[in-house]
């Protein structure tokens, strides 16, 4: 019988589910399942990745200081603040191997994005899950849930998989209200999508309890690069950057990365079109009978009568080409997250769940 275990907490991690996609040989397929940008990368950043082609031969910058300063600049901050990922999952995890451990506790909410659970139990501290309010984020269930041997909360704003998210005045709030000893931590992976909203970076500047973590998956299409960022105090970037790899970051994807923030009416262009589509998907399900909350980021979370009645769509528009993602490990059985694609995607999604629910009258 072996004799190797791994530490305590690692075999209750699930393998991950990504978001499925589609075979080789599958024609005319379409995947709405992980939330990519239908429109792809900028043409900026497809330039950049062509012209460091040639030199991945050579080691990457090791401090990322290029881009920490075109992301100081185009956000106003301080570059000192700044750390960058292997996407933001990587910062999530490191926050968790530099601040939770045996004995500690890690809160996020009960719907809330499947890493800080997994992170938590990599470090080998406690995962807590703390009910939502009608899938929002109930900042008096975490205030409540709090203790001295809370070291981290996570919260996504926008919040995934929900698309719910609440507004500074609570996030504040929220932040006043943790133990001295415990680090508030802002996912920032959808702020792009909502119009004037810097995510928190406000409010890490003003205090050092705070910390925010971005990414160039979603509104920059980069996600098969794997770029992240974080934005805490000095104290916080330092003691992170004892963590981070050296060379965790490749040329290209720092290039690309470097690029896409050059590109503001690219953005503005897939912010405009995703906020059209979405409100047209969201309006038009819901004519159909299937509710959603009001979204904040590039998908929307379908409510359909029951479990079963869920997986029966998502097999329905399985085979109809269409990939969207189940949320029963979210602990949203009845409910299928839909990515907002391009104007035609969305079409075929509403034509398509018109035809399952006819289909079972």
């Amino acid at each position: 019988m072996l004799k190797i275990e791994p530490k305590k907490g690692i075999l209750d991690i699930a393998l991950y589910q990504a978001g499925s996609s589609p075979r080789p040989a599958e024609q005319n397929v379409i995947k709405l399942s992980s939330n990519e940008n239908p429109y792809g990368p900028s043409k900026k950043s497809i330039d950049a990745i062509t012209r460091h082609a040639a030199g991945v031969h050579l080691y990457p910058s090791t401090n990322h200081l290029e881009l920490r300063q075109s992301i100081a600049a185009r956000f106003g901050l301080s570059d000192e603040n700044i750390i960058c990922g292997v996407g933001s999952d990587e910062i999530i995890s490191f926050l968790c191997q530099a601040f939770a451990g045996p004995g500690d506790e890690v809160i996020h909410t009960e719907h809330g994005f499947a890493m800080y659970r997994i992170s938590a139990l990599v470090a080998g501290a406690q995962p807590f899950a703390v009910p939502e309010n009608n899938r929002h984020t109930d900042v008096d269930a975490i205030l409540g849930a709090c203790s001295n041997k809370t070291k981290l909360i996570f919260i996504a704003n926008p919040n995934n998989p929900t698309g719910t998210m609440i507004d500074a005045a609570e996030v504040q709030r929220l932040a006043d209200g943790i133990p001295e000893n415990c680090l508030l931590v802002l996912d920032g992976a959808y702020a792009e999508y909502v119009s004037n909203f810097d995510g928190g970076a406000s409010l890490v500047q003003d205090r050092e309890n705070v910390f925010m973590t971005r990414t160039f998956s979603k509104m920059y299409g980069l996600g098969g690069l794997r770029i992240g960022w974080g934005y805490g105090s000095k104290h916080i970037i330092d003691i992170l950057n004892r963590i981070r790899g050296p060379f965790n970051l490749s040329t290209i994807a720092l290039a690309a990365a470097n690029s896409a923030l050059g590109d503001l009416d690219y953005v503005d262009k897939c912010r405009n079109e995703n906020s059209r589509l979405r409100e047209w998907l969201s309006n038009a399900l819901s004519n159909l009978g299937l509710e959603s909350d009001k979204s904040d980021a590039n998908f929307i979370l379908a409510r359909f009568k029951g479990a079963e009645e869920a997986a029966a769509c998502y097999k329905f528009l399985y085979a109809d080409g269409l990939i969207v993602r189940q949320v029963a490990n979210y602990n949203l059985p009845n409910c299928l997250r839909i990515t907002i694609g391009d104007e035609a995607a969305c079409k075929r999604v509403h034509s398509s769940v018109r035809s399952f629910l006819e289909s079972i009258k």
